[in-house]
């Protein structure tokens, strides 16, 4: 027999008298809640209404404030919410409030309260609804104002300081900043390294609102302080707004080089968060590589290689081929074809340059052979208008790229070329530099004389420089248009 086999037999030998305490009832009082919590539970989604109030029958129940009447109430919030019951939901959220101090603990309070703004961020889709959330956060931030919770008071004015953002209150958002800056900063003034994290959540506020506002010289302040933040770790998606930011305020500067490399780094950040805003920015991505006229394949990198094909991103991925190609006829159609690429106000503000270099490039490939043409001519080839064709025609004449005159009246162009005029200077360069040669050899030197030649020009000139001379500034004579000498 085991030892194990002993135990069991000794224990079954052995009687024991229980003595129960005196708190069956309160006991039976808990599995009653919990019983309750958790029927109203299955009822959330067949019967939401009913379910509502099955949860705010537990905090009555219970003899003090509890983790199940906290527990009840929060239910009941998210499902007022999401039925439209707006007050209701923001006065069982100012009782929920109540129970931070005592009734659970600080960390579980701090989470469900920041879950709880979160969800009614998540489903604030209409007027009423915003101004909810906004009373939620006051009365958040009224709850934890003595309770010395920082991390939740910076939480919940980032929050309302992004719907107010959001509504363009800048005057607000401005005023919320500062205090968020001011709660972020040592005695000095300095960042303080340990709030790192909050800091760099409060510049890609503030840079929002100076692109909002299209304040570029604040914006590249707050924009290069924020990149100089070491010391966070922050979420992606953070990182992924300030650059985007970044990027779009180098477009403005007509910086491409650091605009492709900020969208670059903003995609892979909000790749990495699994934001949906990385397939717009990728967009910005592609419209870069055109206005830097690069050949380079934007899809060469092993972050951008998997949306090579995505149905979101065809449209530009399209039109980067056939910039990079030249081929003005397929740009044209893609552009035509996919009107919403302009729905973005980002894109339809810079593609217009894009589109003005595919023009030009056009222009400039398909008048190349000839040298009288007609701008209507040229305009239906391109498929654009004839004050186009004649603005880029002046733009190419002006910036030297193209020597020609255009006829307003008749509608023409005529290219004038250069080559008799630099053959003629040429011709004369030749002749001058002879005749030089020739003075110096026979005139200053030790050679033939006319006395020693008696007067025969050919003794005189016996190579025949004389007569090349003669030559040369006949053919001179003929290219200008002047007599020749008689005699």
């Amino acid at each position: 027999m085991s030892d194990d086999e002993d135990f069991m037999q000794e224990s079954d030998e052995e009687q024991y008298d229980f003595e129960y305490e005196d708190d069956d009832d309160d006991n039976n009082g808990d599995v009653d809640i919990e019983n309750k919590y958790y029927n109203a539970k299955q009822l959330k989604m067949s019967e939401p209404e009913e379910a509502i109030t099955e949860f705010l029958g537990i905090p009555p129940i219970e003899e003090e404030k509890g983790e199940w009447g906290f527990k009840g109430l929060k239910q009941a919030i998210k499902l007022e919410y999401k039925l439209g019951r707006y007050d209701e939901a923001a006065k069982h959220f100012e009782e929920l409030l109540t129970y931070v101090k005592s009734a659970v603990t600080r960390n579980y309070s701090e989470k469900s309260i920041n879950n709880m703004l979160d969800y009614i961020e998540k489903g604030a889709d209409g007027p009423e609804a915003v101004k909810s959330m906004e009373k939620f956060y006051s009365l958040t931030l009224q709850s934890f104002q003595s309770t010395n919770n920082e991390r939740l008071w910076l939480k919940t004015n980032l929050k309302l300081s992004k719907l107010l953002l959001d509504r363009k209150d800048y005057a607000a958002v401005g005023k919320k900043l500062r205090d968020l800056h001011k709660a972020c900063q040592r005695e000095d003034g300095t960042d303080d390294p340990s709030k790192g994290t909050y800091s760099l959540e409060i510049y890609a506020l503030e840079i929002q609102m100076f692109a909002e506002k299209k304040n570029n010289k604040q914006l590249k302040a707050i924009y290069q302080r924020a990149l100089k933040v070491k010391s966070a770790v922050p979420h992606p998606r953070i990182m992924g707004i300030i650059r985007e930011c970044g990027g779009k305020m180098h477009m403005s500067e007509e910086n491409w080089k650091e605009a492709q490399s900020d969208f670059f780094e903003s995609f892979r950040n909000y790749d990495e968060a699994g934001s949906l805003q990385r397939i717009q920015v990728l967009k910005y991505l592609l419209l870069t590589t055109m206005l830097m006229k690069s050949d380079i394949n934007p899809f060469d990198s092993q972050e951008t290689k998997p949306y090579k094909t995505d149905p979101r991103i065809s449209a530009m991925t399209d039109l980067v081929d056939a910039y990079q190609r030249d081929d003005i006829h397929t740009y044209e159609q893609v552009l035509h074809k996919n009107q919403d690429i302009l729905a973005d106000p980002f894109i339809a503000e810079n593609i217009d340059e894009v589109t003005r270099n595919m023009r030009t490039k056009g222009v400039m490939k398909l008048i190349a052979p000839y040298s009288r043409m007609k701008l209507s001519w040229i305009a239906k080839q391109l498929d654009i208008s004839e004050p186009e064709v004649q603005d880029i025609l002046g733009f190419l004449i002006v910036d030297g790229k193209i020597h020609g005159t255009i006829n307003q009246q008749e509608g023409l162009m005529e290219i004038t070329s250069d080559a008799d005029k630099e053959r003629l200077q040429s011709l004369q360069q030749l002749t001058t530099s002879i005749s030089d040669m020739f003075a110096s050899i026979f005139k200053e030197g030790d050679g033939y004389s006319p006395g020693d030649a008696g007067g025969n020009e050919e003794a005189m000139d016996p190579r025949g420089y004389g007569t090349m001379k003669s030559k040369m500034e006949k053919l001179r004579r003929k290219q200008a248009g002047m007599p020749l000498p008689t005699g």
